[in-house]
């Protein structure tokens, strides 16, 4: 009948509390009670027709309202003149007057007090945090059995801050590595908000980047290549690890350079003379830039056929100028229909530094002309077909 029953009052203040305003106007000092609530009542019509179905909607309001020793909302009333049914009283609103009501209507009151204590707590050592403590209290409460422990590190943090060393070499009583970076999420806002603006790198965003945002040391990426040369081997391994520092100070007896994002495309790939096939970067080859020598060797990128893949090779060009695609081709693509798959997410953004043989292709994939969302993944192409492309393309190096 859509007639506001003692339920949809305690559901509208209980939106307060989910939104963190209850106890975030409390903490400000700002007047949030009393909260008029809007009573959907009967018709005119309803009264006539319906009248013992009103009488019993208006008494079920009122026997849940507050009353001596049970907090609650008030109601308000308003007196109707109806030509057949008389001069009636009907609800029209019902006003929480205070907090306290409110949290016992939503069942929160110990929940409240838990909040005041802990924001108490930080407050004491962090009065910055007042604004972040009345737009987030209920990230405060999810985070309450170890809330002493948060604003431990961040203590740490604004007394040691950019400490160039790794989460692992922070020392504090019954806190872990685990501890801190299970809660990067609550902790990296906390320490923007107490933190000096120098202390904190802000273009660094994100879980994954929170070592570089506030000056801890992270783990160094590893590039990882196999000498497809037994001469181009390091004091005789051929399939190597190196972190990217490590892997610009190599001197390699090699003139090319294949790169593959495919773990056992790296792992299977065929013996060149004079090569190593580096595997497993993806986005990450744009630090290849990086590395001075790979600009004086020959370097073939063999990447997916789809949208993303033609992405990465434009991308690797921007460091990589001379970079040249591999497999990568409308006619490696024609003969394997049978292996082609789905693209579900496909990129269509412009992409200025492809041939005009790529870049047709790209929009082809771009524009459903071959197909819906059309890819052939790099591992999906036949072995055979790898070795017949790189005896053509390099023979006497294969």
């Amino acid at each position: 009948m859509g007639w506001t029953m003692p339920e949809d009052i305690t559901v509208e203040v209980k939106k307060l509390w989910d939104r963190g305003t209850i106890l975030g106007a409390a903490l400000r000092g700002e007047a949030l009670f009393p909260r008029r609530i809007r009573v959907s009542r009967p018709s005119s019509r309803d009264i006539l027709e319906r009248f013992d179905d009103v009488r019993a909607w208006a008494s079920a309001l009122e026997s849940s309202s507050r009353i001596e020793g049970r907090a609650g909302y008030v109601l308000e009333w308003e007196e109707i003149d109806h030509r057949q049914r008389g001069r009636n009283r009907i609800p029209v609103a019902a006003v929480v007057p205070t907090e306290a009501d409110a949290l016992a209507l939503v069942r929160k009151s110990e929940q409240a007090r838990r909040f005041r204590a802990l924001a108490e707590v930080a407050l004491r050592t962090f009065p910055e945090l007042t604004d972040w403590l009345a737009e987030r209290p209920l990230v405060v409460l999810e985070h309450a059995d170890e809330w002493e422990r948060v604003l431990a590190v961040v203590s740490w943090f604004r007394d040691n801050p950019r400490p160039g060393i790794y989460v692992r070499q922070i020392e504090l009583p019954g806190i872990d590595t685990k501890f801190i970076e299970s809660r990067r999420g609550v902790l990296s806002e906390l320490l923007d908000a107490v933190l000096p603006s120098e202390a904190v790198d802000r273009e660094a965003t994100g879980a994954r980047a929170f070592d570089r945002r506030y000056g801890l040391r992270s783990k160094p990426p590893v590039i990882r290549f196999r000498a497809l040369d037994p001469r181009c081997s390091v004091s005789g391994l051929r399939d190597v690890g190196a972190t990217a520092v490590e892997f610009a100070d190599l001197s390699l007896p090699i003139s090319r350079v294949f790169l593959t994002e495919n773990e056992i495309n790296g792992l299977a790939f065929p013996d060149v003379h004079r090569a190593i096939v580096i595997f497993g970067l993806g986005y990450g080859l744009d630090r290849l830039g990086q590395v001075p020598w790979l600009h004086n060797v020959a370097v073939h990128y063999w990447g997916d056929i789809d949208t993303h893949g033609f992405a990465i090779l434009d991308r690797l060009r921007a460091h990589l100028p001379a970079a040249r695609s591999l497999m990568m081709d409308r006619e490696t693509l024609l003969a394997h229909r049978a292996q082609w798959a789905i693209e579900t997410k496909p990129c269509t953004g412009a992409l200025s530094r492809l041939t005009s043989a790529e870049l047709e292709l790209y929009d082809d994939l771009v524009a459903d002309r071959l197909g819906p969302k059309v890819r052939l993944e790099q591992e999906r192409i036949s072995f055979a077909w790898v070795k017949k492309r790189l005896r053509e393309h390099f023979a006497g190096d294969t």
